[in-house]
């Protein structure tokens, strides 16, 4: 089948490179001429584990093309992913202007029946929005709603081994061919990936879009209470990993999203927790447990920071400390929301200096904190400073050398954000450990 992908970022690029993999030939569009140029001579803006290797390979094979003409690649195509970026606006919401603005552009080049998959992440109603944009033009057309559910570092993983594929489409008196035609196109589609059994739920556009926010706000919520709960178990003189056992075993509860530490960031769960409250909000309904979430998850990413002034007395002034890790999460550059950004922030703002290392993310760091130091590995940051700080689980940082940490560092203290080590271990090395609701 021909495919074309509006929108060349994370979720496109790995949804088109993907696609092509299974024998499709995709045309990604993007409106940035040097990010196209860039993607045909094989250099990837993002990192994203197998992604360089897929797209070289595609593109070598010639099912992978990358282009500003959209007309172009959407005459060409049997089904169009909408793939474009929703930030958040100044409300929290989601901000639909790409969408609607590329669903215009669609609308005009349409000329023969086309299923639109709208793919960007959205609020509830946005694929009845965008059908009503496109029949302005023409009513040759199906839109459907397929959300993503990736996770980065694995994304290519759960693209082509999902747990489920949610697709959404209206069955309306009015477009019953259309949309039977949509749902054989799309169901075509995605049937290389659910070969393993993987079930395909087919539902309408709004309960598809839902569906997506619904999930994401409810691992955040997973989180968040993990990581209240560790809080709890710091003044109670409990140990979270035990809690975490005891309550993870439960078959109702599950051992997935239970790990306390820093808060949750990236590009998902803080922008669709603020993103569903909105919509909620503006349904007259208060969904008072999303915003709770929001906020305790933004008071968790200081939660080192008390713990470092508490050890210091308050005084922090002109004291280095090494950090290990910067992006969100292990195997992924994301820096978007990172605790490590509010961790950096408290520390300048308090005279302290950073040394930061991170496997990946270092030159997205760069671009927000020009000022701090960044080491070339882990144990180069971690000379003659007073502290170290874990912010990001890279395995890297799983099993040190401890004599080396021990000789480097000026004064033997951790604060690890993600419970990596262990606390007694730690202790009877020799060093002032502190980790999160332990």
């Amino acid at each position: 089948m021909n495919i074309s992908i509006i929108g060349s970022g994370y979720v496109g690029l790995v949804t088109g490179v993907c696609l092509a993999d299974s024998g499709n030939t995709v045309y990604c569009v993007d409106n940035d001429p040097d990010k196209v140029d860039s993607l045909n001579n094989g250099v990837i803006p993002i990192y994203e584990p197998r992604l360089k290797e897929l797209v070289d390979k595609n593109i070598k094979n010639k099912k992978l093309y990358f282009t500003n003409d959209l007309d172009n690649a959407v005459r060409k195509t049997d089904a169009v992913f909408i793939a474009v970026g929703t930030p958040p606006a100044n409300d929290g919401g989601a901000d639909l202007t790409n969408v609607f603005k590329v669903a215009k552009d669609i609308a005009g080049a349409v000329d023969g029946f086309k299923v639109i998959v709208v793919k960007s992440t959205v609020p509830v109603g946005t694929c009845r929005k965008v059908e009503e944009i496109i029949a302005e033009t023409t009513r040759n057309f199906c839109v459907v709603s397929n959300p993503e559910f990736l996770k980065e570092g694995v994304a290519i993983d759960d693209f082509q081994r999902p747990d489920r594929v949610v697709i959404g489409i209206n069955f309306k008196e009015e477009n019953k061919k259309e949309a039977q035609a949509a749902k054989e196109i799309i169901g075509e589609i995605y049937e290389p990936f659910v070969r393993t059994g993987a079930p395909i739920y087919f539902m309408d556009t709004n309960s598809s879009e839902m569906t997506k926010y619904a999930a994401n706000a409810m691992l955040a919520l997973r989180i968040t209470f993990m990581n209240e709960l560790a809080n709890l178990c710091s003044l109670a003189d409990a140990d979270v990993d035990a809690v975490r056992i005891g309550i993870g075993s439960d078959k109702r509860i599950g051992k997935s999203f239970l790990f306390p530490g820093i808060g949750y960031g990236g590009s998902c769960f803080p922008k669709d927790v603020k993103a569903l409250y909105q919509t909620a909000k503006q349904r007259g309904y208060e969904f008072k447990l999303l915003k709770a979430v929001d906020e305790a998850n933004a008071l968790q990413k200081e939660v080192l920071i008390d713990l470092i002034l508490k050890h210091f007395k308050g005084n922090i002034d002109d004291k280095t400390f090494a950090l290990w890790g910067l992006s969100f999460k292990p195997k992924t550059d994301d820096i978007r929301e990172a605790p490590s950004v509010a961790i950096i922030s408290k520390l300048l703002s308090y005279g302290a200096k950073v040394r930061a290392y991170d496997p990946i993310a270092i030159s997205n760091m760069k671009k927000v904190f020009p000022e701090i130091e960044y080491a070339d590995d882990m144990y180069g940051a971690l000379e003659g400073a007073n502290g170290l700080i874990i912010v990001t689980e890279w395995n890297d940082f799983r099993v040190p050398d401890i004599d080396k940490v021990k000789n480097a560092l000026k004064e033997k203290v951790i604060f690890d954000g993600r419970n990596i080590y262990n606390k007694r271990r730690m202790i009877s090395d020799g060093f002032d450990y502190y980790s999160i609701g332990r």
